[in-house]
């Protein structure tokens, strides 16, 4: 019997649908929302309607891609959480109702975990136990993998994410919405060493992204308070040496984790993971620390429901499946406590 699951992701403003067949994914539909340009940032209520919208054409387009009738699937995954209550609700109300007319089961799927297990969608996964640094606007964090079922959190941010910190940083710089990949793409063309940033620390593998976000703000205004066109002239080199900073401060703690666990295998996973800077940076250090990196694509960097269908097909082999009473929890956590 084929396992064929339809998968849901709606935790923020991307609403996506995937099908997933015995593993392998057919097909991965993303429909993004341009409405919240005009407002520099995310507007939850706006964001619901959106997904009321797309929902089902994205549905309708992953079905089609895959060449699967709704009558072959034999499982519904959804996010139930974290991110923003409005927009899980649609999705999991979507993904209740079909699966309840299908009669077929219904899976609740961690947004973060699916993150960090996207990386077997891949031919060539990690294997059992390796660590992953899972970064996004909403999340910063290193976690020790046993199995697709065992997570720990070593190590999280205390305040901000490092996600919300490169978008902060580009709305201080006038950026349009969003800002964090054209960071990136500025500082390919700017002088890593041009500016220096205080790196705040904190006990442990944890992360504080609150001080240098405070810094950045200071010097900006200092600086364009002598030179109005202060950043329109070091926009590059201003952008290189944030996110260097920023992913200076990222891998201190994963060199730290890497020494306390002796696990070399590294993963990264979450928006932030498309970060050309970083990744590159975790390429570098397969060549001068021995780790054994694994970067997953662009396509399932950012939110997509592949890495949902992925995670549901692990929990269908398990019979995990949730109650019909199953709700939206916006502050799920990973399956364990932090260690």
């Amino acid at each position: 019997m084929n396992i064929t699951i339809l998968a849901i992701e709606s935790s923020c403003d991307d609403t996506s649908a995937s099908i997933l067949q015995n593993g392998k994914i057919l097909s991965n539909v993303v429909a993004g929302q341009d409405v919240h340009r005009q407002y520099g940032g995310i507007v939850p209520e706006l964001a619901s309607r959106a997904h009321q919208q797309n929902i089902i054409p994205v549905v309708e387009q992953s079905l089609r891609l895959a060449n699967i009738q709704k009558s072959d699937l034999t499982a519904v995954a959804c996010t139930t959480g974290p991110g923003l209550l409005g927009a899980l609700l649609v999705g999991v109300s979507f993904s209740k109702t079909l699966a309840a007319a299908l009669q077929i089961p219904l899976i609740e799927v961690n947004h973060m975990r699916a993150h960090i297990l996207a990386h077997f969608i891949s031919d060539s996964p990690p294997t059992f136990p390796f660590l992953c640094l899972t970064v996004s606007g909403g999340h910063t964090q290193i976690v020790r993998v046993d199995s697709p079922y065992d997570m720990v959190v070593l190590g999280q941010t205390q305040d901000d994410a490092v996600g919300e910190a490169f978008d902060k940083t580009a709305k201080l710089l006038g950026l349009p919405y969003p800002g964090g990949p054209l960071i990136d793409t500025y500082a390919a063309q700017g002088n890593p060493k041009a500016f220096e940033f205080p790196n705040i620390d904190v006990p442990g593998l944890n992360y504080s992204f609150s001080g240098i976000k405070t810094a950045i703000l200071y010097f900006l205004q200092n600086k364009t308070s002598a030179h109005p066109n202060f950043i329109q002239d070091h926009m590059a080199d201003i952008c290189a040496s944030v996110q260097q900073a920023l992913i200076d401060i990222l891998l201190r703690k994963l060199q730290r984790a890497v020494r306390e666990t002796g696990i070399t295998q590294i993963a990264i996973a979450g928006g932030v993971s498309a970060n050309k800077g970083l990744r590159q940076t975790l390429r570098n250090k397969q060549e001068t620390d021995g780790w054994t990196v694994f970067i997953p694509p662009m396509e399932f960097c950012t939110d997509n429901a592949a890495m949902i269908a992925m995670t549901g097909y692990f929990d269908y082999q398990r019979n995990l499946f949730a109650s019909w009473e199953v709700s939206p929890n916006p502050r799920m956590h990973l399956p364990l406590t932090s260690a």
